[in-house]
């Protein structure tokens, strides 16, 4: 974790505990926030996908931020700031840093397939609020993909410093280094993590620590560490639930197992369904069968 790149290390891409009526329990958030960071993970990622930030009021989406801060401090969270328009993005990267957030993760305009100028401006709108910008590539739910040569691009024009790759193509981090040595590549799909360390990956955006912490920031220094005898260990223990992050079901997935092992995940907002029963069996198992394995 350093001042400079608070994007270093293992930020969690916090999933939001929310009551039975819905609503948001930011006492709960707060101490979640605080947990991970006691259990090794060096930051957190509010109002993300995980976060269900689409189906949160302004108002609570701003309280989101200011709790982690409270819980954690600015240094330690690196908020979502992702909106349909561009002056909007940019408004929640102007109260991420009045709240005192060092950096912002924006996903590249998603209302409709953005071309690349789209992509340019809308990045340089938000880089206006004056925080380093970690971009979001997740082009399958998107449809606007941030190709190496575009994001080598947007570095060069000083819009972003980091880049959370979750196109699953491990292949790209190679052509990142090439095109952009000095953007910073962050894991960006729990199942893809020994591939992007081995790859030279200085962070993880990452799913599974809400429920396992203390194993996923093992297996995270092992793997950029060159330990890969214990990484391949631990990896191929915590695949069965690592691989639930790249899945529809994600959000309702990872809060299951935090339920399981004692963490408050609780339901998730409409339009997102419950796990189908066999989905919910799934979890639960490669949950037990991990805990049983001793991991937390």
């Amino acid at each position: 974790m350093t001042d400079h790149r608070p994007w270093h290390g293992v930020l969690v891409a916090t999933a939001l505990p929310l009551n039975d009526d819905l609503s948001v329990d930011y006492d709960k958030y707060a101490e979640h926030c605080a947990w991970l960071v006691e259990n090794g993970c060096d930051g957190v990622v509010p109002n993300g996908s995980l976060g269900e930030y689409q189906v949160l009021t302004p108002e609570e989406r701003a309280r989101v931020v200011e709790t982690a801060v409270a819980a954690i401090g600015g240094q330690r969270v690196m908020p979502g700031v992702a909106a349909y328009g561009s002056a909007e993005s940019r408004r929640w990267a102007e109260q991420a840093g009045e709240a005192g957030c060092r950096a912002v993760m924006l996903l590249p305009p998603n209302a409709y397939r953005a071309d690349e100028r789209s992509v340019l401006a809308h990045y340089a709108e938000v880089a206006k609020a004056g925080l380093p910008v970690v971009a979001y590539n997740n082009p399958v739910d998107t449809k606007v993909d941030l190709v190496p040569e575009l994001l080598a691009r947007l570095h060069g024009e000083g819009y972003i410093r980091g880049v959370k790759e979750f196109s699953g193509d491990v292949r790209r981090a190679y052509r990142i280094a090439e095109l952009a040595p000095e953007l910073d590549l962050l894991i960006g799909a729990d199942d893809v993590l020994l591939e992007l360390a081995v790859a030279g990956a200085k962070g993880w955006v990452a799913g599974y620590p809400n429920a396992l912490p203390q194993a996923s920031v093992e297996l995270y220094h092992a793997a950029v560490d060159g330990d890969l005898d214990t990484a391949r260990d631990l990896y191929r223990q915590l695949h069965p639930l690592l691989r639930w992050d790249s899945r529809v079901e994600f959000v309702q997935a990872i809060k299951l197992s935090m339920d399981l092992v004692g963490r408050h995940g609780g339901p998730c907002r409409p339009p997102r369904m419950p796990l189908l029963p066999e989905q919910e069996a799934a979890v639960r198992a490669a949950t037990e069968k991990a805990l049983a394995a001793g991991l937390s």
